[in-house]
């Protein structure tokens, strides 16, 4: 009878069962609540889900790279489970708001977050390759929805609108991807600056950007289908996983008139860096 091989694992610390769960195509994820510095953030995604993430795609001691890192989501997430991170982030207020948090992070785990690499640098995303950043072993992140938090009528905006300190849009720099009104512009723009990281990420290592498709205008805007087909051509787009929301309230949008869905749902698209051999 023929031995079964032992089970190898190249890519991550996990063991076979907690792998398997990782690959369901769909999830829920529902996170502890939000730090209060870090709601003004119109659009932050919980540590916790970028600590899974980073716990599948890559091993202890290695270097993650958030290009958008908000308030620091992605940084936290790498200190709590022993990776190197390095987040760039445009808004000067985000970067101080991140770097806070991140020394924070870093205090109440102790010892054995103090000698890992946890920087903000507050630059704008399509400089990245003038900041002589080492090599990467995975990126993490989600860019802006395009210009929807511009969108007045928008449910989100409406909810923040009658809370003090929270913004309502990322900022008023007009390098900034989410003050981009024209839909094309914004698409080749934000596929410009995730190209740009095959420079720096290393062959074989995974890119994950969790991004949705925009309602706008009565139409739809297949944002996330057009960045994989846009950024296949520079990554190889291996896979998707589905985030379910399922703790939003329903609104009853187009009730009696016309179907209008409650879009509760993100994708998470896994790229995989794998530049051609050489004959």
């Amino acid at each position: 009878m023929a031995r079964k091989r032992p089970f190898r694992n190249r890519l991550n610390e996990l063991s076979p069962k907690e792998w398997i769960k990782f690959q369901k195509s769909w999830f829920i994820h529902t996170p502890p609540p939000r730090d209060r510095r870090v709601k003004r953030h119109p659009a932050k995604f919980p540590e916790t889900l970028a600590q899974e993430f980073v716990e599948f795609f890559t091993k202890s001691g290695e270097t993650v790279l958030d290009p958008m890192v908000g308030t620091g989501s992605t940084l936290c997430a790498c200190l709590r489970t022993g990776r190197h991170s390095i987040g760039i982030e445009l808004n000067a207020d985000y970067a101080q708001t991140a770097a806070q948090v991140v020394d924070e992070e870093r205090e109440r785990l102790g010892e054995p977050a103090a000698s890992l690499r946890a920087e903000v640098i507050n630059r704008d995303a399509a400089d990245l390759l003038e900041l002589d950043l080492p090599m990467i072993d995975y990126v993490f992140t989600s860019p802006p929805y395009w210009d929807m938090l511009h969108a007045r009528g928008a449910e989100t905006q409406k909810r923040r609108r009658h809370v003090a300190d929270l913004d309502l849009t990322y900022s008023e720099d007009p390098a900034d991807l989410g003050n981009i009104h024209d839909y094309e512009e914004f698409l080749r723009r934000l596929t410009t600056i995730y190209a740009s990281l095959t420079d720096i990420l290393r062959p074989k290592a995974y890119l994950t950007i969790i991004v949705k498709n925009i309602k706008k205008g009565g139409k739809i805007y297949p944002l996330a289908w057009d960045l994989a087909r846009e950024l296949g051509q520079s990554f190889t787009l291996k896979d998707e996983r589905i985030w379910c929301q399922d703790d939003i309230r329903l609104a009853p949008y187009g009730m009696g008139n016309a179907w209008v869905s409650n879009t509760f749902h993100h994708y998470c698209l896994q790229f995989r860096h794998e530049p051609p051999t050489s004959p």
